[in-house]
């Protein structure tokens, strides 16, 4: 059960900084913040995502990329353009690795505004941080793990931030339904959205890529980040934009 609880714990953390500092603040800027709230949020994705952090800039700039070139020859992680899963993982790592390290040619007007803080964007990147991480889980599963059977799921809590990335970008382009008529192949992969915390709304988002509210177009469409942002918007951690359904660019 500690092992369990561990890995939930670890997934939902996880997913919920992936997607209220990287992608919804990032990428679509859906709200403000103050630069000292910003490095807290930088600090909480280091420790959500661990031996797995990405990079905030990378991901606001690659994501900018994926909403303006969805399903094109220019999409970082398009599955019309990838034989299978691993392979789609593959060509993204290779796409955020040159962001990550300014080899890049992107046009400055996807780069504007994200997020960038230079010491933590290399600390939580640098291989002997994430081996400390990877050796912290390992040590928790050997006290812990009641049956070899669990070891299992240490690679995916290595990989959690890919891992989720991975499960939006190839299967709710591939599987579920959708509720508007698109230029891409974005779908809700889940009706109620107990596992992305919202993201799995992807035809919803793709429709109003500035909307905060992933779901809501359904009477079972329940977007568990949205909520998360109200509470920190009503202590004035942030300040949601209003009026903001349209795409990012």
């Amino acid at each position: 059960m500690i092992i369990l609880a561990f890995f939930l714990a670890h997934w939902y953390l996880s997913v919920s900084m992936q997607t209220l500092f990287l992608h919804r603040y990032a990428a679509h800027q859906m709200f403000t913040m103050s630069k000292a709230w910003e490095k807290v949020f930088y600090v909480l994705t280091f420790i959500g995502q661990g031996s797995s952090f990405l990079s905030p800039r990378a991901y606001g700039i690659m994501h900018r990329l994926h909403h303006a070139h969805a399903d094109t020859d220019q999409d970082p992680h398009s599955p019309e353009f990838s034989k299978n899963l691993f392979d789609m993982m593959w060509k993204t790592r290779i796409y955020y690795n040159d962001i990550l390290n300014n080899r890049d040619t992107i046009p400055a007007k996807f780069k504007k505004g994200v997020p960038n803080w230079p010491w933590m964007e290399h600390f939580g990147d640098r291989w002997p941080v994430r081996l400390a991480w990877g050796t912290a889980y390992t040590l928790i599963y050997i006290q812990f793990a009641t049956s070899p059977w669990l070891f299992l799921l240490l690679p995916v809590q290595f990989l959690m931030g890919p891992v989720h990335g991975a499960i939006i970008n190839w299967y709710a382009h591939r599987y579920g339904y959708t509720n508007f008529k698109l230029d891409d192949t974005a779908k809700n992969l889940l009706p109620f959205d107990f596992l992305m915390m919202g993201e799995s709304y992807h035809n919803n988002h793709h429709k109003y890529g500035g909307r905060a509210n992933f779901g809501g177009f359904r009477w079972h469409e329940f977007d568990p980040a949205y909520p998360l942002l109200k509470v920190l918007n009503g202590l004035k951690i942030i300040k949601l934009r209003t009026g903001r359904d349209e795409a990012y660019m």
